[in-house]
């Protein structure tokens, strides 16, 4: 059995080359590289050639210490790749927050699916992939015409890895305008613009597509019998382990750039395209009602150079004056993506209280996501807001449920990990935090949640 598995998880604000032990289910060595997209060429695009050889020095790295069994590969989504003939790039993998799209915005709008039939919401700039791939298409003909396959971004470095190219539905099903959950087939779109034929075949994310190219093998040291898997979205990462061993009605909420929250078994409800719910597809190929914000950005954003230190002082004092943050302050996306940032009763807050408001902020944030998607059952946070005490808390408080802070450095890695492995159970680390019993929590979530609803 495979025990160490190497995981390329290129996140929209950070790439990392994780080892993963399938025996203990945790990280034993990791690399990071700051990944920002760069401004020359036609548009703002990836920097696959600086990813690459961060990804075959850090493979070569982990291996001297320690044996890579295997390679999976996870990545952020709303992002595909036209290569051609040689696999080669046809144009540049463009940075899906770029304005460029919406130039065409008004013609797209004419011919993409609706939400019934993909579960897509119509989002702004390159959110959703085919209204990348229409303004690639109109804007550069030329360089369209030589594209040979469009892939997926995780597929687009099993290509690099194996020389196979393929597809992958829970990358297809992340609000791409291309795929339809309910038939597991490419949506109307993909036939009224042609692009079927470019569409690499789609593979299971546990399928191993082949193994490491010799040349590869050679300047990484591992060995060329290495295999590689198809791979998969991030936030489906996160959520994998958790439907092979968690009983249902629960939801996962994977937290980086993006805060992704999905309901599992959850009560029915009808999604609400105008608040950035959406169907996601997990990795066993199953629709899964989904909702996003953009919480880690604004995490980074609201705390630049600011110290994140806090005590039980400073949460009391918050919560004496009900100093709120109202959303949003990254508009576009999210439950409230028109809404304009407000401070409420925030005069002269000091460094910790200023930041337990803003962690207040992005859980109710949260709880408003698992609202709207039916969410039952306990939340398992999943990445960086796991670590951060005074999140997991009011998410408690403002759901009424428990919340699971994962131990996990990121979730992301160890579910694109068990792609390679056959084990159907996973024990989950975590610790179980209960819905606050000072009535203080739950009267801060109320008065949010007023607040909101007097500006809409």
């Amino acid at each position: 059995m495979t025990r160490h598995v190497a995981v390329i998880d290129i996140g929209k604000t950070n790439a990392k080359v994780a080892l993963v032990d399938l025996a203990e289910m945790r990280e034993v060595a990791l690399r990071r590289v700051a990944n920002a997209p760069v401004a020359d060429g036609p548009y703002p695009h990836h920097d696959v050639e600086l990813l690459w050889s961060f990804i075959l020095d850090s493979l070569a790295a982990i291996n001297r210490d320690q044996r890579i069994g295997a390679i999976s590969i996870t990545t952020h989504g709303a992002t595909g790749v036209l290569v051609d003939a040689a696999g080669k790039l046809a144009l540049p993998v463009l940075d899906y927050e770029f304005t460029g799209p919406d130039a065409v915005a008004e013609d797209y709008d004419a011919i993409r699916p609706a939400f019934a039939e993909t579960g897509s919401p119509r989002l702004p700039v390159g959110l959703n992939l085919g209204a990348q791939l229409f303004w690639q298409q109109k804007r550069f003909p030329a360089d369209f015409a030589r594209a040979a396959a469009i892939l997926m971004y995780p597929q687009y470095w099993t290509l690099r890895l194996t020389g196979v190219a393929a597809n992958e539905v829970t990358s297809l099903g992340c609000h791409t305008d291309l795929w339809n959950p309910w038939k597991a087939d490419f949506s109307s779109l993909v036939d009224k613009m042609e692009w079927r034929r470019l569409m690499a075949p789609v593979r299971p994310a546990k399928d191993r597509l082949g193994l490491i190219l010799p040349a590869l093998a050679a300047r990484t040291g591992l060995d060329p019998q290495t295999p590689v898997f198809c791979g998969l979205h991030d936030s489906n990462a996160s959520l994998l382990p958790h439907l092979l061993s968690d009983r249902p009605p629960f939801a996962v909420v994977s937290t980086g750039t993006w805060v992704v929250s999905m309901a599992v078994s959850g009560n029915t409800v009808a999604l609400d395209a105008a608040r950035d719910t959406l169907v996601n597809v997990n990795a066993l190929g199953d629709p899964v009602p989904s909702a996003r914000f953009m919480g880690g950005r604004e995490f980074s954003l609201l705390t630049q150079g600011q110290s994140q230190d806090w005590t039980g002082e400073d949460v009391e004092a918050v919560f004496t004056r009900t100093a709120l943050l109202l959303p949003a302050t990254q508009q576009g996306s999210g439950p409230f993506a028109h809404h304009t940032a407000a401070w409420l009763n925030a005069g002269g807050l000091s460094n910790g209280q200023r930041f337990a408001a803003v962690s207040f902020y992005l859980a109710l944030m949260t709880a408003t996501s698992l609202e709207l998607i039916g969410a039952d059952g306990p939340a398992i946070v999943e990445g960086p807001f796991a670590r951060n005490r005074l999140f997991t808390q009011m998410l408690a408080a403002a759901t009424a449920r428990a919340v699971v802070a994962s131990e996990a450095a990121t979730g992301t890695s160890i579910g694109a990990a068990l792609l390679a492995s056959h084990q159907r159970t996973i024990q989950g680390k975590g610790d179980r935090i209960e819905p606050p019993i000072e009535p203080a929590w739950a009267d801060y979530a109320r008065s949010w949640r007023a607040a909101v609803d007097a500006c809409r």
